[in-house]
């Protein structure tokens, strides 16, 4: 019998970078709690933060020494399940409530999450086409996008701005599946991202 099979699972949730991934988790639900609630600003800023702790966990992983491969291959499954909730399940949801769950919002919401698993399913199978290139528009972008758009909400009408929303992830979503090739930003780049996440978080929560 494999010794790898016995080693429990409370060891795996103790390692530094699942925390962070769990974390995210925590946002991506509390996200999702909110985009049902039809608090899109709290919803906008919980997907915010599920980008944030995504990015890290990988930087914190990178970072520490001792770490097994049994432990890399289960962070990087669970960062993948982690994903799809948060930018699949919680862009799909928000979709949704915004759209006041009409029945023609619901074949978007379908599409947003079968090309975040399709596109997550590619690329646990081939990776990045080097080092630095994704194949195709990363999911984290979509929220990334989706959350500045959303700052221009109060310049439309609900009903005007639900179809942009709608076409503007169908666009997303179509770039998810492409064969783009797309940078895989990273190093310095992470602090314009915690930029753009506390200064969302702060113009969001003003809105609350």
């Amino acid at each position: 019998m494999n010794d790898q099979k016995q080693i429990s699972v409370y060891r795996f949730i103790k390692d530094l970078p699942n925390i962070c991934s769990l974390l995210g988790l925590l946002s991506a639900v509390l996200g999702i709690y909110f985009a049902i609630k039809g608090n899109f600003p709290a919803a906008i800023i919980g997907v915010l933060w599920a980008v944030l702790f995504d990015w890290y966990d990988g930087i914190i992983a990178r970072k520490l020494k001792g770490r097994t491969k049994v432990q890399g291959e289960f962070g990087a499954q669970l960062d993948s399940m982690i994903d799809i909730v948060s930018f699949g399940i919680l862009p799909a949801i928000l979709l949704l409530s915004y759209g006041s769950y009409n029945i023609w919002f619901l074949p978007g919401a379908f599409i947003i999450i079968a090309s975040s698993a399709i596109r997550l399913t590619y690329f646990n199978v081939y990776g990045l086409i080097d080092s630095k290139t994704y194949k195709g528009f990363p999911l984290d972008n979509n929220v990334l996008i989706l959350a500045f758009v959303f700052l221009f909400e109060g310049f439309f009408k609900t009903s005007t701005f639900s179809i942009i929303i709608y076409a503007l992830m169908m666009l997303l979503s179509a770039l998810n599946l492409s064969s783009i090739p797309t940078p895989k930003f990273g190093g310095k780049w992470v602090y314009v991202l915690v930029a753009y996440v506390l200064t969302l978080t702060c113009i969001y929560g003003w809105h609350l």
